[in-house]
């Protein structure tokens, strides 16, 4: 190992600065399979993962050891500057974000790496409610207003290369429904990119998979489930989390299979993750394959897991160690291996752009025993149309606690089986990615999902001022209608709009896109510190482990 000072360090970073490398930073575009910078050379990815770790919690439900807090690696200026130099020796184009704070000031980190010729791939989700429930899968609005405000923020920065929707939601063929909800999160934020006039990739990163689930699962992300050839609701990136060659494998023992199974593939692939811990050291070979003339009429590069220390069930990544005073970077053999893979690697610059050719968008997988997502994707989140609908509700939810995200799963549990027992249903509200029905409040974040199956219920009741409380965390709603009549044709009026898809705006009182000129053909010092962060708030509750009875009888209050 060895132990570098901050003097080398900034002497490196003055030398970036210096020769004006802000300017040369390109856009990036894809071509049919293969991307591209703006003066037509095959653009490649020599990525690294750059995030430190947050708190993890081990636990039966969190077997892939899954962080519950995130610190943004983005908005630490002084760390992004200390790490600069280290980045420049590994050879990186691009670093992957797994998760952003967009309340905080990205501009000297984004600036720093902009001006270095570093591009950018962030991960829209956060850990725990920000992201896609594997088991209980839906696509609401509050999980859309969080994307779509995080692209907002990094919307004027001219290096960003893509913006993935989702990592390794998919990870068991039991569980492919949950596909159709990232292909509407796909089809929603590629709507939104266009509308801002941005042309940041949109991608997703699968975890490594037997292949009689993750061809379809690929295939379905870049499909049309219209059959018009478009590619509305297509992801342009595809990321493989692939960690099969360990050691000094060969490309015939670790890779050929799956190029093979992606020989075909009609949208742009690349390694979202790699670097096997199982058999140490890590010598980082596989970078002489994935960027050779064997593997890129397929891929277009990767990103090495992890610059910073990460535990995982496998063991412990990480290429270098930082001091606790976060001053002093500590590179190990990790580091000095990857750096002399990264340097001898010349992958070729073919095809021309223009012979890459259009991409073509086939028909969608069928369902089969490992493949269960439909082809009827849910509809856009209409966030207006669930705030009418919660203005019009009888009961609303008034949480006695300030972490409501706490209780609004067993509350929704809790007011469901009562409404089951009172001959009801909660089908209004709950989503199925395999039979392609979704209910019609389904896209509403769970606040509003609850304060509905909480008037479904006080209506049930006579308007019973005690079936509104449910522990004091409900509140008659006094402009409401007053029949179940009533509120069945306000709320039906609310939603009359909401089926279907549609361009998503910004929620009101966010900041417009500022210069959407991300890197990717789309388009001053920070004193923010990256602090670990959970958020609780209601554009981020998701994956509040809601079992809607949606199977009992129809309903008390049937919206039309």
């Amino acid at each position: 190992m060895r132990a570098s000072s901050r003097f080398v360090a900034g002497l490196a970073l003055a030398g970036a600065f210096l020769t004006g490398v802000d300017a040369a930073i390109q856009t990036v575009t894809r071509n049919g399979r293969y991307l591209y910078t703006a003066d037509g050379n095959r653009f490649y990815i020599k990525g690294v993962a750059y995030q430190e770790q947050g708190a993890v919690v081990a636990s039966a439900s969190n077997t892939f050891l899954e962080p519950s807090t995130f610190i943004d690696p983005l908005a630490n200026g002084t760390a992004c500057t200390r790490d600069l130099p280290y980045l420049q020796q590994l050879g990186v184009n691009a670093i992957r974000a797994y998760s952003v704070n967009s309340s905080l000031n990205h501009d000297s980190c984004m600036q720093t790496f902009s001006n270095a010729g570093i591009y950018t791939i962030i991960d829209l989700s956060l850990p725990g409610n920000g992201s896609m429930d594997r088991d209980a899968p839906s696509w609401t609005t509050n999980l859309l207003d969080l994307y779509i405000e995080t692209i907002n923020v990094f919307s004027k920065y001219n290096n960003v290369l893509a913006y993935n929707v989702g990592n390794e939601v998919v990870i068991a063929a039991n569980g492919t429904a949950a596909a159709t909800f990232v292909k509407a999160a796909a089809r929603d934020v590629k709507a939104y990119l266009n509308s801002i006039n941005s042309g940041a990739l949109v991608g997703y990163a699968s975890i490594d998979a037997d292949a009689t689930w993750l061809d379809p699962l690929a295939n379905y992300l870049s499909c049309d489930p219209s059959g018009s050839n478009s590619g509305a609701a297509a992801i342009d990136l595809f990321g493989l989390n692939n960690y099969e060659w360990c050691g000094n494998s060969t490309f015939e023992a670790s890779y050929a299979g799956v190029e093979g199974q992606f020989a075909g593939y009609n949208v742009a692939a690349y390694f979202s993750e790699f670097g096997c811990i199982t058999s140490p050291p890590r010598l980082w070979t596989e970078v002489g394959a994935l960027l050779s003339s064997e593997m890129s009429p397929v891929w277009s590069g990767g990103v090495a897991f992890s610059y910073f220390p990460a535990a995982s069930a496998q063991g412990q990544f990480g290429m270098v160690t930082i001091s606790p005073d976060g001053s002093t970077v500590t590179t190990s053999s990790d580091f000095t291996n990857l750096q002399s893979q990264y340097a001898a690697a010349s992958p070729p610059n073919s095809p021309s752009q223009s012979a890459a050719g259009a991409t073509s968008y086939p028909s969608c997988p069928q369902q089969n025993s490992t493949w269960l997502a439909s082809n009827t994707l849910p509809p856009t989140p209409n966030l207006a149309a669930c705030q009418c609908l919660e203005n019009n509700l009888s009961c609303q939810f008034t949480p006695s606690t300030s972490n409501y995200t706490a209780i609004v799963g067993s509350l929704l549990d809790y007011a469901c089986s009562l409404i089951g027992q009172s001959g009801g249903s909660c089908s209004a509200i709950s989503s199925n990615g395999t039979t392609g029905q979704y209910g019609a409040v389904s896209e509403c974040d769970p606040t509003i999902m609850l304060s509905y199956v909480m008037s479904d219920y006080y209506i049930a009741t006579g308007a019973n001022a005690q079936s509104c409380s449910f522990g004091g965390n409900g509140t008659v709603n006094s402009k409401a209608p007053s029949s179940a009549t009533a509120a069945n044709n306000a709320a039906s009026s609310c939603l009359a709009s909401a089926s279907g898809t549609s361009v998503p705006t910004l929620p009101a009182g966010a900041p417009s896109p500022s210069g959407s000129s991300s890197s990717s053909g789309g388009g001053s010092g920070s004193s923010h510190s990256a602090a670990s962060i959970v958020f609780a708030d209601a554009r981020t509750l998701m994956g509040m482990g809601v079992l809607v009875a949606a199977g009992i009888a129809s309903g008390l209050w049937t919206i039309a």
